[in-house]
């Protein structure tokens, strides 16, 4: 599994002209997922997602995590991140889980994200061409890959 973990002050995610889900300070998710990704990789992720102290405490530090500023989370599912173009120009996706397993393991890393959070966690709708917004905090932007747990 990959995700691209962005602090935002707020997000939204949009299907059509109407708006889904919004957030307002925590992190919007984007979350792809290999053919050979499994739960245990979910679980993984979810607990780095959960204690990354990418929040400023009261002397500008990264000190604390989103369970301490009580933050929200927006999870959008993104195939697009296992692409690969290192021949040609057109990308392939070869690597990307298919949409019933991929779709499996989106729901149990969105369930456990809840369990830990205590709260809803909002997301997108899987495989739907959705429109985000979001203002970046920081900028901060983080990228996490399941594969290098090292």
């Amino acid at each position: 599994m990959k995700v691209v973990v962005q602090r935002v002050n707020q997000a939204s995610v949009t299907i059509g002209d109407k708006v889904i889900n919004r957030i307002s300070e925590g992190f919007l998710l984007l979350l792809g997922i290999e053919k050979d990704d499994n739960y245990d990789d979910s679980l993984w992720l979810v607990n780095k997602i959960i204690n990354l102290r990418l929040f400023s405490d009261t002397e500008l530090k990264m000190n604390h995590s989103i369970l301490d500023i009580n933050g929200e989370i927006l999870v959008i599912s993104q195939f697009t991140l296992h692409a690969k173009i290192k021949k040609g120009n057109r990308p392939s996706f070869v690597k990307a889980a298919k949409p019933d397993h991929a779709k499996l393991l989106y729901d149990h890393f969105i369930c456990n994200l809840n369990a830990i959070l205590k709260k809803d966690v909002k997301s997108g709708v899987f495989g739907e061409n959705m429109r985000v917004k979001l203002i970046n905090n920081g900028p901060v932007t983080i990228v996490i890959d399941t594969k290098n747990q090292q």
